[in-house]
């Protein structure tokens, strides 16, 4: 673009900018989100979403066949969403090869790692697949290291941040287990997709994170819940395997307030960290940003009205042990100005919009959200390649 154009361009006014972007082809849309955080914040602004494009948004999840719980079996993996424009995004994951059986286990920024396995793969190994969902594109990662573990529990996390790098990250930790505990030392694998291989990576603190527990990667740092009122924080150094460790309390100090009242979740919005969980009457939910500079202070954003949004005060119920709340918070979205819900009381999905107050229905196909055990994972589609590995 040159000075004069460029010069033109700066003065076109919203509305007609608008008008410009609703008349692009559908992947042209998406992309112009790709080119700066500005564009981005044009293309997700609230008070033009009505007449742009829509972008494939909602929730990944699978159901799992649980053979001590008798819960039924159902492998295929299945993307809950709001309509949107794109006719030939495939929200089944038919794409991938027919593996016996798949396993969903992450997404972000618009990349899903799954784990697959085989009566012929090896004992004490994982086997990865990362995809992306808008382009069909999929690659076969290299087997992790043989675990010394037997048997063992592997938890895993995909990182990729497209405005930052090209890469993408898998860490997978692994630690013994017997049927109803998992215990015992913690064994941390860093895969690096420039390099195409597993790093061990050598830490003395409990990697007690589940995969389930809220995680986000924002500019080279996973952020993960450790399941008390701490944060874990892995930072990228410059070798290129993130050996920076440190952790950051949550703006709660009782640790059995988020016990009481199940999911909390993290979010991000212009690089910043957030975190939503419900107050303890559950008519309230409270979103806390946090400043990523020392001393990594909490402050209060937003504090959403969960009451009006349902037309009730009462959102508890009362059960052994404890008080439990009508709602599970799933995944909140700031950049989409959403926050995603399970209304417990009506087994379904729902979208909370930030700016109006209001609830969108979202319903997966077979309306059993109750029995999905918690594995959701908030999938917005990308259209950028994904990453090469190198041979």
């Amino acid at each position: 673009m040159d000075t004069e154009n460029g010069f033109l361009a700066a003065k076109l006014t919203d509305d007609l900018v608008v008008e410009i972007l609703s008349r692009l082809p559908f992947k042209s849309f998406c992309r112009f989100k790709c080119v700066c955080k500005a564009w981005l914040a044009f293309s997700s602004n609230p008070d033009y979403c009505k007449e742009l494009l829509k972008i494939p948004m909602g929730l990944l999840y699978q159901h799992r066949y649980d053979e001590f719980d008798n819960d039924f079996d159902d492998s295929a993996i299945k993307l809950a969403s709001l309509p949107h424009n794109d006719k030939e995004f495939d929200e089944a994951l038919s794409f991938l090869p027919q593996y016996e059986q798949l396993e969903l286990l992450d997404s972000c920024n618009g990349l899903v790692l799954c784990k697959y396995k085989s009566s012929c793969t090896p004992f004490g190994i994982c086997r990865f697949i990362v995809c992306n969902p808008a382009t069909r594109e999929w690659k076969v990662l290299p087997d992790t290291p043989p675990s010394d573990y037997k048997p063992f529990c592997n938890v895993s996390f995909l990182a990729f941040s497209p405005s930052w790098s090209t890469k993408f990250y898998i860490f997978n930790s692994q630690r013994p287990s017997t049927r109803y505990w998992v215990f015992g030392p913690v064994k941390f694998e860093v895969f690096l997709s420039d390099l195409n291989t597993w790093f061990l990576y050598d830490t003395s603190v409990l990697f007690e994170a589940k995969v389930s527990r809220p995680h986000m990667f924002i500019d080279g740092a996973l952020y993960v819940h450790t399941g008390l009122h701490d944060i874990l924080v892995l930072e990228e150094t410059s070798s290129g395997i993130p050996p920076s460790l440190r952790t950051i309390k949550l703006p709660h100090e009782d640790g059995a307030f988020m016990g009481r009242f199940g999911q909390c979740c993290f979010g991000q919005s212009s690089g910043a960290l957030h975190y939503a969980l419900p107050e303890e009457d559950a008519r309230t939910i409270l979103v806390w940003s946090l400043d990523v500079d020392e001393p990594y202070e909490w402050s209060l954003k937003y504090r959403l009205n969960m009451s009006q949004a349902f037309g009730r005060d009462n959102l508890c119920q009362h059960g052994a042990p404890h008080w439990k709340s009508d709602y599970a918070v799933v995944s909140l979205d700031l950049e989409r100005d959403g926050l995603f819900l399970i209304d417990k009381r009506e087994d379904k999905i729902r979208l909370y919009k930030i700016s109006t107050g209001g609830l969108t229905h979202i319903q997966p196909e077979d309306h059993r959200s109750r029995f999905l055990n918690n594995k959701y994972y908030h999938y917005v589609a990308s259209y950028s390649k994904l990453p090469a590995l190198t041979m």
